[in-house]
């Protein structure tokens, strides 16, 4: 597909694997950190974000070789050397790290589609800005009850989204979820998404991000001559597969009175 389209496209499509890129590096970190086989560590690594590399990992490798001899020469090259060094991999909470490269990779991600047009970067800064927002409000309640500090939690939330400047700066004095609620409470559809969550046991707060999320990737075919439907295409795909091992957990499960509480697509 990649050779077919212009160059615009191609760079697109890596920033679209940049997320699960993240996801892999934080496995590789993991997995040296606790001086696991890495032949077994790469069989893991989703296929979409494997990168030149990878193939030198040795189980011998410090978290500093890792660092200085394969993960600043990836694409995220930039990302972590702009926020992370070496003994970061060593000191830093394993999700501190994927939440600070995901906050680089976001808010780089939109910058480059404001390069794409008016059309493009409507769609975009919409969907990047929802997962922006996403990101705050579970790295704020998953940090209830930890050791991360208010400081320390303020610096992962991405500036973008609906929640930047204003409901940045609430979560971040956040204490318990009651509070989180209160911070969101002038955004229309965050006060509706807790409000729904609350009225139905039977739905998560993820559920009702990951419902939202397919409102916003469906609309993004209304657009014309913009890049965003290609994004939106990819990100309903990912919850047709969600889908299916929900499905398929159910009926292994033997709860199969619970496999219609998928998140529908096509209405």
């Amino acid at each position: 597909l990649r050779s077919l389209v212009g160059s615009e496209m191609c760079i697109r499509d890596s920033y679209i694997t940049y997320g699960y890129m993240i996801d892999n590096v934080v496995l590789l970190i993991t997995g040296t950190l606790h001086e696991r086989d890495p032949e077994e560590l790469k069989d893991k690594c989703h296929p979409l974000g494997k990168f030149e590399g990878m193939g030198s990992i040795t189980i011998e490798q410090t978290t500093a070789d890792l660092y200085n001899n394969v993960l600043v020469d990836t694409p995220l090259g930039p990302y972590i050397q702009g926020a992370l060094a070496a003994q970061d991999l060593d000191e830093k909470h394993i999700e501190e790290i994927r939440n600070t490269l995901y906050k680089a990779y976001l808010e780089d991600f939109d910058r480059f589609c404001k390069t794409l047009g008016p059309s493009t970067y409507e769609v975009m800064h919409t969907l990047l800005g929802f997962e922006a927002d996403r990101r705050s409000i579970n790295i704020t309640l998953n940090s209830f009850g930890t050791e991360l500090e208010k400081e320390d939690r303020a610096k992962l939330y991405p500036r973008l989204g609906l929640l930047y400047p204003e409901g940045i700066r609430n979560l971040a004095q956040a204490e318990d979820s009651d509070q989180v609620q209160t911070a969101l409470a002038h955004i229309p559809i965050f006060k509706s998404l807790f409000s729904d969550v609350g009225f139905d046991e039977d739905k998560s707060l993820e559920d009702a991000f990951f419902e939202h999320e397919v409102k916003l990737n469906k609309l993004a075919f209304e657009q014309q001559f913009g890049y965003g439907a290609f994004y939106a295409y990819f990100k309903l795909k990912e919850q047709e597969i969600r889908n299916i091992v929900w499905i398929a957990e159910c009926i292994m499960q033997d709860q199969k009175s619970k496999i219609s509480q998928y998140i529908n697509i096509y209405d």
